[in-house]
């Protein structure tokens, strides 16, 4: 029987999913609840109902679960980025560690008894104002007064945040002080829906170990009314090491637009991570937690186990901060980076350390593409550490590399269902998973880092049983990127157009992204199907950037 909307009953939420939703069974349906802690007894109501499971809220809590406690943030709810705000620390933990657990054991098909899993490594003593970056939108609240803030989930209405938790006091203290100058010199945020107005979001960057403070204005035009003053204002009330202005003049969702010029100082930050030195500016990626990272690259170099003669291979490199960190234990380091920035920064920082391109170099290819290349002329890295995006990687790059065969595989994942496809795949091709280590990056929201140690090393003698059902499994995480429901829920949201399914493959294959099979195409040759209109494309493919797919 299933489920109907409005429905109300009394449930135990029995744990969370990996996007932070209690989850309750109901008349044998999964029900997924936000803002439910495990243990908490609900009223919960109906609000979709979905063939095989269903989505509810809470009417009441009629008894808190033993992890619940009352969240510290006014609006964290309708913010949506602390998502796991209502629970204990140690409770969330906890869930972190059963997320990972689940992706392995579930979408991965491991017994999670045959190799080394730990609870997640996390800094209990920092959990809080931890972020060195934070781009916060400008607008108007319901006053006019104009504020900065975070979009609401799944869409673009900023809910005014004075005092988030994540970020630096000086963060939040100059978003207010920047809104209150703005105010005052007639300075009117951009509005999505008209392209008018000129200030977009407020970007801001600090070096945790340096204390250097960078701050970035990204307008709707070349600069700001009263520019110098404003910008010297905020220099000298919060120690700006530097000041840009970022143009964005384009109808997007993308935040910073190409062009970005200094107004004061050297136009970049410095700092380190893991003990090697960088700069940055507004483009360049940087872990948003440094003390966090650096546990996390220190897991990843434990598990890397360089000997002094290694060939180590770093695919998804960024800026090198992972290769370079392990750089002084090993004989050669080769990086591989598809962002220009990031390649040309990698470099710097190696030529700085001393390190000739013979023994530390990086090139800017898709890693697919580099690890094929590297694979066809005989290459033989001893170890690989991969550090891909969400959705994992591709089939060219997990090829390449059992074909170059390494002794030794670290995964560095932001995402434990794709960590767990793509380990799964590693070991049908003959390596053994050793180990599974859960890092903490992100305190207080849903997401989870996870360390993959991979091993080739006596493969015959320490066989993993892998067993998995393909009916039950969630495929869509297997999809290339983003379902097409997801795709179809972007483009609706963010540029308020509908497209259909067709569109999307049509799109697709001008991207060349993999289509599968259509069984409905029309029997007759001379069936002529409709074309995706040209501002419908533009849409599709903001949401196949947004998802990693292009």
């Amino acid at each position: 029987m299933s489920l109907k909307k409005n429905q109300i009953f009394e449930t135990t939420i029995e744990s969370l999913s990996s996007d932070g939703s209690g989850v309750a069974h109901v008349e044998g349906q999964a029900v997924f609840v936000p803002g439910a802690a495990p243990g908490d007894v609900i009223r919960c109501r109906i609000v979709k109902a979905l063939k095989s499971y269903a989505f509810g809220r809470i009417d009441a809590i009629l008894t808190p679960g033993p992890g619940r406690v009352a969240p510290d943030c006014a609006v964290c709810t309708p913010c949506g980025g602390c998502g796991l705000r209502h629970l204990s620390y140690a409770a969330e933990c906890e869930a972190k560690t059963a997320f990972v657990r689940d992706a392995f054991a579930r979408l991965g098909g491991f017994d999670v008894s045959s190799f080394e899993f730990s609870p997640v490594l996390a800094l209990t003593d920092h959990t809080a104002h931890y972020r060195n970056k934070v781009q916060l939108p400008v607008g108007l609240d319901a006053d006019g007064h104009v504020v900065t803030g975070f979009y609401a989930g799944r869409t673009h209405r900023i809910v005014p945040c004075l005092d988030c938790k994540l970020q630096p006091e000086w963060m939040n203290a100059l978003a207010r002080r920047a809104c209150t100058l703005l105010e005052a010199n007639g300075i009117a945020p951009y509005d999505e829906e008209t392209g008018k107005g000129r200030v977009r979001h407020l970007y801001m960057r600090q070096g945790w170990h340096s204390g250097q403070r960078l701050l970035c204005f990204v307008v709707n035009g070349n600069g700001l009314p009263n520019e110098a003053e404003i910008c010297r204002t905020l220099q000298q009330e919060f120690q700006l090491t530097t000041v840009l202005i970022n143009r964005n003049t384009a109808r997007t969702n993308v935040i910073l637009g190409r062009d970005t010029r200094t107004v004061l100082g050297p136009g970049v930050i410095e700092d380190t991570l893991a003990g090697v030195p960088i700069q940055m500016g507004v483009h360049e990626f940087y872990q948003v937690n440094t003390p966090a990272a650096e546990l996390l690259y220190a897991k990843a170099q434990e598990f890397a186990g360089l000997q002094p003669d290694d060939f180590l291979l770093d695919l998804y490199c960024g800026m090198g901060t992972i290769g370079l960190s392990m750089k002084p234990h090993c004989r050669r380091l080769v990086g591989v980076e598809v962002v220009p920035q990031a390649v040309e920064g990698a470099k710097a920082v190696a030529a700085h350390l001393g390190l000739p391109p013979e023994e530390a170099d990086f090139y800017c290819m898709d890693a697919g593409e580099a690890a094929t290349r590297l694979a066809s002329e005989g290459a033989h890295p001893d170890v690989i550490v991969v550090d891909p995006p969400r959705k994992g990687c591709d089939n060219a790059t997990l090829t390449a590399i059992v074909q170059m065969a390494p002794r030794t595989l670290v995964m560095v994942s932001c995402n434990p269902s794709t960590a767990a496809r793509d380990a799964r795949f590693l070991c049908e091709q003959g390596y053994t998973l050793e180990k599974v280590q859960p890092v903490d990056l992100f305190p207080r929201t849903r997401h989870v880092e996870t360390v993959v140690l991979l091993s080739k090393d006596e493969v015959d003698s320490k066989k993993i049983r892998v067993e998995f059902s393909l009916e039950d499994m969630d495929m869509s995480e297997f999809q290339d990127g983003a379902t097409y429901t997801q795709i179809k829920d972007y483009v609706l949201e963010h540029s308020g157009l509908k497209v259909s399914n067709l569109y999307i493959s049509q799109i697709k294959r001008k991207c060349g992204i993999g289509v599968g099979k259509n069984y409905n195409l029309p029997k007759s040759e001379d069936s002529r199907q409709p074309q995706c209109p040209p501002e419908k494309e533009k849409a599709i493919r903001e949401a196949f950037k947004y998802f990693g797919m292009i």
